[in-house]
């Protein structure tokens, strides 16, 4: 399964990310960490790794070389069968370079690219690049891969995530987070993914997080779990530093959102309809 982590800008999809591939490699999985946004440069801090690898851009001769093999006026939605920046037909997890993937306690992780510098131009060329990694990625069935999306959805006019199975958008206790989450589940619609779920991110209190999912529930939008306010993974991410997890709520709210991704994983694998 490819999941997305979806939402917007500063709701937590990063720290989401983390506890949620933390709980998936605790029940004996093998996720793939994908960094896919351009800006955000703290996610391999809470992942606990001592650097982060070399990007895939990089891997492809960089991002001219990326925006070269780019057909004119680029349109993602009328990019031909033919056009390929990576050479592979089929990539496996194994065969990822290692200067291209870190890992520290069975957490790996990739980055597609960033912007590191003023007036390097769009970011076109990483999420062209991003797209078709992600679609030649050929999972065995104990791997999983969590992609942590840039904020918004200008991903969804490149088409990142028709190389994905599911979209887990995080909410927080804002109208404008709640309305950008159904404008996510529409887009997902629009190109055939089905499963689209929320998470309850950043409510401090039970009152607060049951109105959140009361009005996620009015707009039929399903949510999957809700993460408590976790004094430790707060200050974690205030201090740029690994994650861990102590407290008991927040260990069995991820407990109930893995069961519910990796019964749709089964699902998917037996062929049977989507929910």
């Amino acid at each position: 399964m490819k999941i997305s982590i979806s939402g917007k800008g500063g709701s937590g999809k990063s720290t989401v990310t983390t506890l949620l591939a933390m709980e998936l490699r605790d029940r004996g999985y093998r996720p793939l960490i994908v960094d896919a946004d351009e800006s955000n440069t703290v996610l391999y801090r809470l992942l606990g790794l001592s650097r982060p690898p070399q990007p895939l851009v990089a891997l492809a001769g960089g991002r001219q070389m990326v925006r070269q093999l780019m057909p004119p006026g680029y349109k993602p939605s009328e990019v031909k069968e033919g056009t390929h920046i990576l050479t592979q037909a089929k990539i496996a997890l194994d065969e990822i370079p290692l200067e291209n993937i870190s890992e520290r306690d069975n957490l790996r992780l990739v980055i597609i690219g960033k912007i590191v510098e003023p007036l390097e131009g769009c970011a076109c060329p990483m999420g062209v690049l991003g797209k078709e990694f992600l679609a030649k990625l050929q999972l065995k069935e104990d791997e999983i891969v969590i992609t942590d999306m840039e904020a918004g959805i200008e991903h969804f006019g490149r088409g990142f995530e028709s190389s994905l199975d599911s979209v887990l958008v995080v909410v927080e206790p804002s109208f404008e987070s709640v309305s950008l989450a159904e404008r996510i589940r529409q887009l997902a619609d629009e190109i055939g993914i089905k499963n689209v779920w929320t998470i309850v991110n950043k409510a401090n209190s039970d009152v607060l997080a049951n109105k959140l999912k009361e009005g996620l529930a009015q707009r039929d939008l399903p949510v999957i779990g809700s993460i408590p306010y976790d004094e430790a993974v707060f200050n974690a991410c205030l201090e740029g530093r690994p994650i861990s997890i102590s407290s008991q709520r927040t260990s069995q709210a991820l407990a109930k959102i893995a069961d519910a991704i990796l019964a749709q994983a089964t699902n998917q694998r037996l062929g049977q309809p989507r929910h």
